[in-house]
């Protein structure tokens, strides 16, 4: 999808304002495996997909925001054509923990990169975490992982106040790139109002999202409450790329070490 038609296929969601997933009219769902597939209606013709999943209590509910093009490629059967990224290759163990975990697909099909940070993309987030908090009652955090980070960003910077208990970034995109020149310092990290995680892997290469960057972000966050920066190392590298999902960039291999240590901030937190 070209990025005008991507630009298109949004701005139609942002006419509608935020509530348009929460008071639309009923979503689609198929069920899969203990995983939920709804279709959230938006208008215009247009569905924000989302993968579900939920323990019977859930302590809190993960909005996670996938990075690369944001297209994950979910299925009505549930099937996922694309489903290497951290946050949704992780998912069982979030729900194992006692999460609830809502991962939202690219619109139509958009390449989101570019978009993340825009007020309609902004208001797209600010609805998942609506449609979240009506599915169970519990805190809601919005958690990102690489260029997802942005969108994260965005999300709790310009959220409804009290919708969102707090807000996760991991492995932000903090250095323009040559296929977006977006980061998370674009998605006005000043608004954020709740307390943060940021997560970084001193063994990421990726050049986009350079560790030493982590303090300089928590940094920009001047009226959220609290921020503490994570550090880890480690992780392999299987992806031929850098910033590929199965690398250190992705916590490839250490993925139990880094949930476990995300589990302990939310359960300080209220999740």
């Amino acid at each position: 999808m070209t990025l005008r038609k991507s630009l298109l296929s949004l701005a139609a969601v942002g006419l509608l304002g935020t509530p348009a997933i929460a008071q639309s009219g009923p979503a689609e769902q198929a069920h899969v495996a203990g995983e939920r597939v709804v279709d959230l209606p938006l208008g215009d013709g247009l569905d924000q997909r989302v993968l579900y999943d939920a323990p019977p209590h859930p302590r809190a509910t993960l909005v996670m925001l996938p990075g690369g093009s944001g297209d994950i490629g979910v299925r009505r059967d549930g099937d996922l054509r694309h489903q290497d990224n951290f946050v949704v290759r992780t998912r069982a163990d979030w729900v194992a923990r006692g999460y609830a975990v809502l991962i939202p697909d690219a619109v139509d099909q958009a390449n989101l990169r570019g978009l993340r940070s825009s007020p309609v993309y902004g208001r797209l987030v600010d609805g998942l975490a609506a449609y979240a908090r009506d599915q169970a009652p519990a805190p809601v955090f919005l958690v990102g992982t690489s260029q997802g980070t942005i969108a994260a960003m965005n999300g709790a910077a310009h959220a409804r106040p009290g919708l969102i208990a707090g807000l996760v970034l991991t492995e932000s995109v903090s250095v323009p790139g040559r296929r977006s020149t977006e980061t998370v310092f674009e998605a006005d990290p000043e608004g954020v109002r709740v307390p943060v995680l940021v997560v970084a892997n001193r063994d990421d290469a990726c050049d986009v999202a350079p560790p030493e960057m982590a303090p300089r972000i928590a940094a920009a966050m001047t009226h959220s409450p609290s921020v503490r920066v994570l550090t880890v190392g480690g992780g392999l590298q299987r992806s031929d790329r850098a910033c590929g999902s199965l690398s250190p960039h992705g916590y490839y291999g250490i993925e139990q070490d880094v949930v476990g240590g995300i589990t302990g901030w939310l359960r300080t937190h209220g999740g």
